[in-house]
């Protein structure tokens, strides 16, 4: 399997606005003789990959260039060279060699796909997925081909055409992280937040150490579930591999909602200590020191006279507070 099936895309940031895909039909297959390959260019092309194998890219593209010398219509070449640029992410001196090797077959199936690589990897998605889909009428079954076209569709902005491609993705290879991430990116896009999150999750299970790109997005969807104990255990999580004064600050909400308000409270300081500015946390430590003193009966000034050193502290760095401004006013603070 050449080097660059290996190569999976998984989108975090996608388009808008970009161009439509045109309704296509299905394109006519141009039927050519197949290649003849001599003897002693099939050896040399297999010291050629040997060459690629080894990571010695240089003298693999002189050989290839070698048997395209002798054989200008030698396939298994021009892809060859084409995969080396991918290795090397010289997406556009890839995609002419591949654009070659479609033209040489059709049905070649590395050819197709190596040609979506560069095509979606220089930005031009329409002939992206369009070489994509070539690719799947060779082989619908191959997982890369369905999660590069979803993620494809994703960049265009079109969450509905991916998902197909994505769902299928997963039920070739549910254990791959890209795939349960652009499932979960898709389902995203339409809406489908439970759906995301079950896919995000999934996908942190098949990583031996999620990103914390992923956590923050399994974050994000917990909290529109209000789902506050696994937001308490996943930031918990997180802070150990990326602590932020913002993840804190989240920290201290769900601790809140919890009624875990001594818990709520060391992670707003927590937060404060990252980011002395952080007016959200002085709120959150003021609600909290507010709520200890009502609670308390109103007798415990030094609550009192924390949530009001929290409060004013937050007010001047961020004056436009009217919800604070009325509690201050209504308690006396």
């Amino acid at each position: 399997m050449p080097h660059y099936r290996s190569i999976l895309f998984c989108c975090f940031l996608f388009c808008v606005g970009c161009h439509a895909l045109e309704p296509t039909t299905p394109e006519p297959v141009v039927v050519v003789n197949p290649v003849t390959i001599t003897d002693v260019q099939q050896v040399t092309i297999n010291a050629a990959e040997l060459a690629k194998e080894q990571g010695d890219y240089d003298e693999a593209i002189k050989i290839f260039r070698e048997v395209l010398n002798q054989n200008p219509v030698a396939t298994d070449a021009f892809v060859g060279i084409g995969d080396i640029y991918l290795i090397k992410k010289n997406w556009e001196r890839a995609e002419p060699a591949f654009a070659r090797a479609v033209k040489l077959e059709p049905r070649n199936f590395d050819a197709q796909y190596g040609h979506g690589v560069s095509l979606q990897m220089t930005k031009r998605f329409v002939d992206a997925v369009r070489a994509y889909h070539r690719a799947l009428t060779i082989n619908p079954e191959d997982m890369g081909a369905n999660l590069n076209i979803a993620t494809t569709y994703l960049q265009m902005g079109r969450p509905q055409s991916a998902l197909v491609f994505a769902e299928r993705a997963t039920e070739l290879d549910g254990k791959l992280a890209p795939a349960q991430i652009t499932l979960a990116a898709t389902y995203q896009l339409l809406g489908r937040s439970h759906d995301a999150l079950e896919a995000y999750i999934a996908a942190s299970e098949a990583m031996d150490e999620p990103s914390p790109e992923l956590m923050r997005n399994i974050i994000f969807l917990l909290t529109k579930e209000k789902r506050y104990q696994e937001i308490v255990n996943t930031i918990s999580q997180l802070v150990l591999l990326d602590p932020t004064a913002k993840l804190y600050e989240q920290l201290g909400w769900a601790e809140f909602r919890l009624g875990d308000y001594a818990a709520s409270i060391e992670a707003y300081k927590t937060a404060v200590d990252y980011d002395p500015n952080n007016w959200r946390s002085l709120n959150g430590i003021g609600v909290n020191k507010l709520n200890n003193w009502l609670l308390g009966g109103r007798v415990h000034d030094i609550d009192f006279q924390d949530a009001r050193a929290s409060f004013r502290r937050s007010l001047a760095i961020e004056p436009d507070q009217p919800k604070v401004i009325t509690l201050v006013l209504r308690y006396g603070l």
